[in-house]
């Protein structure tokens, strides 16, 4: 019993020293936790603060409502890089005087100088002048606020112009009466930006009219406003776009070769007698030379955020070698973020910034799972077994020759094995070397195509499915042989510099041809519409699920957390009814109709004529909404602001019935039947049902479209199974809408509807009040523009609705208007429901 109570005591005295160590330990956790959840929340606070207070700042500046469209006499000078169109200039304008004598005038306004006729020397149009960085004038324009148009998941424009700090746009109203300063406006980042300018003037007229000469300007000057819309395309679909823009890849390029050029110089550098390396290892200064190249390449490419990440990144690197410490590599990406967001708040609204720094934070998470390899040396690789007896004994001297020549032929061959030995263990060594170098890199295409996928799906829904093989021969025929031609060509002066500009287009050409035929398949492109928030941090749950060290628990299961995102909930309303939504494009008018199954465009915006509203808005709208394919696309008319952006409709998603009221001679027809869409137009009497909702058109009447555009618009009124229904009016005026009620074998009640799209975008010359009698809606939408030149809507207009106690929506107010019809009618205004 003394034995087993003694047992008992020291297992007890053992439990409790384990309980202690237990205790000890979770207290130890629990005070690094709150100590960390303290740091966290400290860090919060204070970039919460510094960003707020940055903000506070910048949105001070404004321009008063009362002064927006007004002439406004302003002194200043030109920043940035100008973008030179066919007929217009747009540039950034840094405000030092104004003559409103306004105290908290915008520093920074965005202006377009338009080419104007000639009053005196004939029709010929007067372009703008060549505005360069530093430049000073004194010219008279007309300002806005910044306004951007709102859609449902679309980009917010509005934000990117806070960013940029661009406090009001406009153009030069009096381009006659701009006066140029003698004096010039100095400082570093002008000398850059003009600097720029003159480089992308010589690739321009090195590459006049070449086809890829955009891609040259942008990876010499990082300028991509002249990068042509098949490029983008080509690379957008191959998942190669960064490419394009100077980045990590082309500043560790420049930064390895300033190093290599820096620590090879050194070396060869003597000071008093001394050489260089005695004072200052050579590493030093192959780190020191490589973020002083670094720091200016990313200037060169006007400090987007992605060169921003390379440089702190790189200097970050070259301070720890001076310094003498190897800091961790998420230590370096670590601060790198800090000093990004240090200087740019506003960083994370930009794609870039995401893209990039999630790119190596992949990159290093999955090196950091495979965890480090023991490596064969290459000594060990090339080590032969030594012979037991020794390389140096001899022989006796009284064996014979034939004993002699015995030992001759075995020395021989010894030594031709010994060789052999050596070429096999070499070739060996470089077939691993090779091998450990092909699956490096597919490692890291591997953590970068999975790490990047959610938010390609966000920011550009798609995911190109062929991204790592065009990037596995793309990225090296970049990286080694048109950045280091490009960088020649800055560096070489005129017109040597001509000859390596056209070799580097030269060698585009090959790379382009190839992409081409990697993206021919239509399967090469995976659509997906923008997930929601749960699927993407699901997803990124999935990236970080899939490139955890070998062993962690149930990876095999990674996929299904990209189930949400790979297969979304259908948002389609029920059968029966219907979806209208007024998209918000400006001046123009685009309509998404959708049912259970099937989706109608109305209309497509403007096109290149005007604002690229069809590509720029409405085909990114689609897309993100997940409509791939429309049932029908119907273009009510052929004014530019209805049926401009058609043709970005027709290249960029499927059309299966095109209908349109055009002109049989107009070139829309042809666009539409080159995309193999069914041809059908648009006239009064057609119905077709859909899920329960039935389509009419309205007008125009069958025969030749002898007037005017606006006279011959369609009307097409839907209506839900309970009864309630839409009425699109597209341009039609005052005599199109006494045809529409004059008496004939209708219904009386065969207009009323109770959502109106506004006719003709609420001019005076439509929307007559025995109209709107006629059709008594409950809702009406004024698709307009935001201080648009024809004052839409009209005063009058508006008044006459307000007076009918009918609910309105305009687009340059509420941004882009959403109403569900069904039994009864829902209205959502996008700038009510996601206001800041």
């Amino acid at each position: 019993m003394l034995a087993a109570a003694s047992c008992a005591a020291r297992r007890g005295g053992h439990l409790r020293a384990r309980a202690y160590v237990w205790v000890r330990l979770c207290d130890r956790v629990l005070l690094a936790a709150v100590s960390c959840s303290i740091a966290d929340a400290a860090a919060l606070v204070v970039g919460f603060g510094y960003a707020a207070w940055r903000a506070d700042t910048r949105l001070q500046r404004v321009l008063p409502v009362a002064f927006e469209n007004r002439n406004i006499e302003l002194t200043g000078f030109v920043r940035g890089l100008p973008m030179q169109g066919a007929d217009s200039t747009r540039f950034l304008f840094e405000v030092e005087s104004n003559d409103a004598a306004l105290p908290d005038f915008p520093r920074v306004v965005q202006l377009s100088w338009i080419a104007v006729d000639g009053s005196r020397r004939g029709p010929a149009a007067v372009p703008p002048p060549a505005l360069w960085a530093g430049q000073r004038w004194t010219l008279v324009a007309r300002l806005k606020r910044p306004h951007g148009n709102a859609n449902f998941r679309g980009r917010d424009a509005e934000v990117a112009l806070l960013a940029r700090n661009i406090r009001a746009t406009g153009y030069v109203s009096m381009p006659g009466a701009a006066r140029r300063l003698p004096t010039d406006a100095r400082g570093f980042a002008l000398t850059i930006d003009r600097w720029r300018a003159r480089l992308r003037g010589r690739v321009l007229t090195a590459l006049d009219g070449a086809a890829h000469q955009g891609i040259v300007v942008a990876l010499a000057t990082g300028a991509q406003d002249t990068v042509s819309d098949a490029d983008w395309a080509l690379l957008r679909a191959t998942g190669t776009s960064h490419l394009v823009a100077i980045s990590g890849l082309h500043i560790g390029f420049v930064a390895g070769l300033a190093a290599l050029l820096s620590g090879g110089l050194w070396r060869r550098l003597r000071w008093r007698g001394l050489p260089a390396p005695l004072i200052v290892s050579a590493q030093k200064a192959a780190a020191a030379g490589a973020a002083v190249f670094a720091a200016f390449y990313a200037a060169l490419a006007g400090f987007n955020v992605p060169a921003q990440r390379s440089m702190w990144m790189l200097c970050f690197v070259a301070l720890a070698v001076l310094s003498g410490r190897r800091p961790a590599s998420s230590l370096v990406l670590a601060w790198a973020l800090a000093l990004v967001l240090l200087a740019d708040p506003w960083a994370v609204t930009a794609a870039g910034f995401w893209l990039s720094f999630c790119a190596v934070a992949a990159i290093l998470f999955a090196i950091a799972s495979r965890g480090r390899q023991a490596s064969v040396g290459f000594a060990e690789e090339f080590a032969v077994p030594q012979d037991d007896e020794g390389s140096s004994s001899k022989e006796s001297g009284d064996e014979g020759d034939a004993q002699s020549r015995r030992h001759i032929r075995d020395r021989l061959g010894d030594v031709i094995g010994r060789i052999r030995a050596r070429s096999l263990a070499w070739l060996r060594h470089r077939f691993r070397r090779i091998g450990r170098g092909i699956a490096s890199s597919a490692r890291v295409q591997y953590a970068i195509t999975i790490g990047l996928a959610p938010l390609t799906a966000y920011w550009f829904f798609q995911i190109p499915l062929l991204g790592p093989l065009a990037n596995a021969f793309a990225i090296p025929w970049i990286s080694f042989l048109v950045t280091p031609t490009v960088l020649a060509a800055v560096l070489l002066p005129a017109p040597l510099d001509v000859f390596a500009y056209r070799a580097a287009h030269s060698l585009l050409v090959p790379m382009f041809d190839a992409l081409a035929h990697l993206s021919g398949p239509a399967w090469t492109l995976w659509r997906l519409p923008q997930p929601d928030g749960f699927a993407l941090a699901a997803a990124a749950f999935g990236v970080i699920w899939a490139l955890a060290p070998r062993g962690w628990p149930l990876r095999f299961a990674a996929p299904l957390t990209w189930l949400p995102l790979a297969l979304p909930v259908s948002h389609a309303p029920p059968a029966g009814t219907f979806r209208v939504t007024a998209l918000d494009i400006g001046q123009g008018s685009s309509i998404v109709i959708e049912t259970t199954h099937h989706t109608l465009l109305f209309d497509a915006g403007p096109g290149p004529e005007s604002t690229h509203a069809g590509e720029r808005l409405v085909v990114p709208y689609l897309f993100a909404h997940g409509l791939f394919t429309l049932d029908t696309l119907m273009i009510s008319h052929s004014d530019s602001d209805h049926s401009g952006g058609a043709p970005a409709v027709l290249a960029s998603i499927r059309v299966r019935q095109f209908v349109a009221s055009l002109r049989p001679r107009e070139a829309l027809w042809k666009t539409a039947q080159d995309h193999d869409s069914a041809l059908l137009r648009c006239v009064a009497g057609q119905r077709w049902q859909w899920d329960g909702v039935v389509f009419d058109v309205l007008w125009p009447q069958a025969g030749p479209l002898s007037a005017k555009p606006n006279a011959t618009s369609c009307v097409l009124k839907v209506t839900s199974a309970a009864g309630r229904s839409a009425l699109l009016t597209a341009d039609i005026e005052a005599d199109v809408e006494r045809e529409l009620l004059r008496p004939g074998q209708r219904e009386p009640a065969w207009l009323q509807a109770d959502v109106l799209i506004v006719p003709h975008h609420g001019s005076k010359t439509s929307s007559t009040e025995p109209f709107l009698d006629a059709v008594k809606p409950r809702v009406a939408v004024f698709q307009v523009g935001y201080r648009n030149r024809f004052n839409h809507p009209h005063p009058t207009v508006f008044e006459r609705f307000r007076l009918r106690h009918i609910e309105l929506s305009r687009s340059d107010e509420d941004g882009a208007a959403r109403m569900d019809v069904s039994a009864e009618v829902s209205i959502e205004r996008f700038r009510q429901t996601h206001a800041r």
